[in-house]
């Protein structure tokens, strides 16, 4: 082994030696904070400034419980809203004024630089957009991938749900340790995966001789292994709350009826968590779309590899190009923007990007509205 090949890991075995105490001690902090927050809640008609947008959703829902609930009076709303102000101020400071700066600024030249001598281009950028091929790669390819994740991740969050929900030993235990990927963040969580792959299951050679991440297709799946490992545990407690919410009658009548297990599973625990199923394949979807910290972290953004022909001839491409085969739509516009430094195209891919999830939320809702009136 070279030296620089030894340098290399042990930077990244540095990262993660760094990067795990800041994660085992922001978790007690938040959990401190939080503490302290609900105690200071309990003093009546106590109005206290939320200090973060995750402590808000948290006092919002103690208000929602314990002091707005039955009673609508006016001190009551002084109240709420005195708590929604800072979170809601936070929100369009950080969220809506940037996103309107990105629309106005995906109409420009902008490069990042040129902040004096702005040039509008208007719908250029868009029509650049429709006509690139690797665009439509990253889309096509983000698409295959959720769809993947979806399944993956649902199977394996339904069957932990069904273990766990069973009367066995320890199975809190079980519901914490399943969880547990999903407190740990991206980043971290793909150098360690990236050192799996390339070193640990390499090591044991067999059908797993060669790394993973070498090659496009194998490294799609490496990545849904992960997610699936990361997400599983967080799906996981829907189904638990849907399964526990199954009325006992239903169960023990089908057992005193003679119903199998796998019968009970098709008549009565499929149709009851169907809603569940639904919330869930949704929150994957847009968690898959999201992808970015993983990718970057585990691949930079995967191996080259051929663009797929069939693409190529929707574009009137003879020669394919070489992609980056993990080149998801977020990955694409954070390259776009800070490797390429071409910001103004980076937002109009931001912004397609937004209506695209737009689109998933509003479907989402209005389902389960549909839903609820069904019901």
């Amino acid at each position: 082994m070279d030296d620089n090949k030894v340098r290399i890991i042990l930077i990244r075995l540095w990262r993660i030696l760094v990067t795990i105490p800041i994660v085992v001690i922001y978790i007690p902090i938040v959990g401190l904070i939080n503490l302290v927050w609900y105690r200071l809640l309990r003093r009546p008609n106590k109005v206290v400034w939320t200090i973060s947008p995750d402590t808000s959703s948290l006092t919002l829902a103690y208000l929602r419980d314990h002091w707005v609930g039955d009673s609508n009076t006016a001190q009551n709303n002084k109240v709420f809203l005195g708590f929604v102000f800072p979170a809601l101020g936070a929100f369009i400071l950080m969220v809506i004024i940037p996103f309107i700066m990105g629309i106005y600024y995906s109409f420009t030249d902008w490069t990042g630089l040129n902040n004096d001598n702005l040039q509008m281009v208007w719908f250029d950028h868009y029509r650049t957009l429709l006509t690139d091929v690797k665009f439509f790669y990253s889309f096509s390819r983000t698409v295959i991938y959720s769809i993947l994740n979806i399944v993956f991740i649902n199977l394996v969050a339904f069957g932990l749900a069904l273990l766990v929900t069973q009367k066995i030993k320890l199975r809190n235990l079980y519901r914490a340790g399943f969880f547990m990927p999903n407190l740990i963040g991206g980043l971290v969580l793909g150098y360690i995966w990236q050192f799996i792959f390339n070193r640990a299951i390499v090591a044991f050679g067999g059908i797993f001789a060669k790394s993973l991440l070498v090659d496009g297709n194998s490294a799609l799946f490496a990545l849904i292994i992960v997610v699936t490992w990361q997400y599983a545990g967080y799906i996981m407690m829907i189904y638990i709350a849907a399964i526990q919410n199954i009325p006992q009658d239903l169960i023990e009548a089908s057992k005193i009826d003679g119903a199998s297990a796998m019968q009970r599973l098709q008549t009565i625990t499929f149709p009851l968590v169907a809603q569940a199923f639904t919330v869930a394949m949704f929150l994957t979807l847009v968690t898959s779309f999201k992808q970015f910290d993983t990718v970057v972290s585990l691949s930079d953004a995967g191996p080259a590899m051929l663009l797929p022909q069939w693409i190529a001839d929707i574009y009137g491409i003879r020669i394919a190009p070489a992609v980056d085969s993990l080149n998801f739509i977020a990955v694409d516009i954070y390259k776009e923007a800070f490797s390429n430094y071409n910001m103004a195209l980076g937002q109009a891919k931001a912004i397609i990007f937004f209506i695209i999830l737009l689109v998933i939320s509003l479907v989402q809702v209005n389902y389960n509205k549909k839903r609820e009136v069904e019901l």
